[in-house]
């Protein structure tokens, strides 16, 4: 028998559960047999078009063994935070590595693109201080402004200029910070790195860029957007990457300068005191950054998939493709409504292409989407299934509505 507080607690709870189950909105977990671009799900082997695995690296084999090997060598857990006895070989090995990767002095590893996030806008920022954001930026970024008690502010999405205007309205005695994702994880599209960064220096800002979304895929040797777009070092102190999205693996890091990575290590709570990555999840990624080197050609195949995409379904009825040169390309349903991009999921599931529907509140009222992302292991044939049942969709659609 439970006790009363249990049930005194589900009873606070349900109503709250109800009403997302009313507005269509309730979110639902479906299991996969595995990760990749091809799974099997609910016992239907189904191409996946909405795993953040853009170089198909989560299933890779030499991956695999690096995590078996080092898991043998130092052990699949760390033990214990970074600052107690957690930091280990594959640590230190690793965050020199993404801070050559990325052109940096040093880098600092996290358990969590969340907790990397939280934790450094918390390090670097107060009560009273000012974080400028733009309109669209990722969940974790704004926690972290609210965590550290700091003063929110937006700026129009994608708009450099109105970011300086925000940043020159704000008390220049307090610490000011302009965050922004490098390639918006919604959106698909890119932040202009090289204006914002105009602004902070012409303002007296710092600029952080959270660049989950375009490491291992964006620039010649995958560095990401700030590499695709010519932008130094020097005029984005502070940049944001995660291991589990092209480099296949988990974790994140931040990379910046000796003096921001130790106050990194003093200041920031979710840091300071969670344990240490898995020592062969951080061998592992080791591998995962040698591919990437190695193997530019996976990214020459997205960028074919992503071309051969955009230029299809632009000529699909009843759909508006939005602007993104980048693996995340989501496709805007008649009027943005979310039951007609529920029924296109569903649809599409029926023909063995699972994409997941994007409703508020993760995207503002009015666009809810389906968000197609491509990877590297899809093949032109997956793309074929993909573009014929979305053709498919959009017949039958201008039948009904004739």
């Amino acid at each position: 028998m439970r006790e009363s507080g249990n049930t005194d607690l589900d009873a606070a709870l349900a109503p709250r559960l109800a009403e997302r189950h009313a507005q269509a909105r309730y979110r639902q977990r479906r299991t996969a047999d595995r990760a990749g671009a091809h799974v099997r799900v609910d016992g239907r082997d189904v191409v996946n078009f909405c795993s953040n695995d853009y170089l198909g690296l989560a299933h890779d084999p030499r991956l695999g063994e690096a995590l078996a090997e080092n898991a043998r060598r130092f052990g699949t857990g760390g033990g214990a935070s970074h600052l107690v006895s957690g930091h280990l070989t594959p640590h230190e090995m690793l965050e020199q590595r993404l801070a050559w990767w990325t052109g940096r002095e040093r880098a600092l590893l996290f358990s969590s693109g969340y907790q990397a996030n939280i934790g450094t806008i918390a390090a670097l920022m107060g009560r009273g201080d000012h974080v400028v954001h733009d309109r669209l930026n990722h969940a974790s970024l704004l926690d972290g402004t609210r965590l550290a008690g700091a003063r929110l502010h937006r700026f129009d999405h994608n708009d450099p200029a109105h970011a300086g205007r925000v940043l020159a309205e704000l008390d220049p005695s307090r610490a000011r910070l302009v965050v922004s994702d490098g390639v918006f994880s919604m959106e698909g599209d890119c932040a202009d790195v090289m204006a914002l960064a105009g602004q902070c220096r012409a303002r007296g800002g710092w600029l952080m860029i959270d660049d989950a979304h375009g490491l291992g895929v964006l620039g010649a040797r995958g560095a990401g957007t700030l590499e695709a777009q010519g932008v130094s070092a020097d005029e984005v102190p502070v940049l944001v990457g995660t291991l589990g999205k092209a480099l296949g693996t988990q974790g994140a890091f931040v990379a910046g300068s000796q003096t921001l990575v130790e106050a990194l290590i003093q200041f920031a709570r979710p840091y300071v005191y969670t344990t240490s990555l898995s020592p062969a999840l951080a061998g592992a990624t080791l591998t995962a950054l040698d591919i990437v080197g190695d193997e530019p050609e996976r990214r020459a195949h997205l960028q074919t998939l992503i071309g051969a995409f955009r230029r299809a379904a632009e000529c699909l009825p009843g759909i508006r493709l939005m602007p993104s040169d980048t693996p995340i390309q989501p496709l805007l349903v008649g009027r943005g409504g979310e039951a007609e991009v529920l029924t296109l999921a569903r649809r599409l599931a029926d023909e063995g292409v699972w994409c997941t529907a994007i409703r508020p509140p993760t995207v503002p009222r009015g666009s809810a989407r389906l968000r197609i992302t491509l990877s590297a292991a899809h093949t032109h044939a997956d793309l074929d299934r993909l573009l014929s049942a979305l053709e498919c969709h959009c017949r039958t659609r201008e039948l009904t509505h004739g």
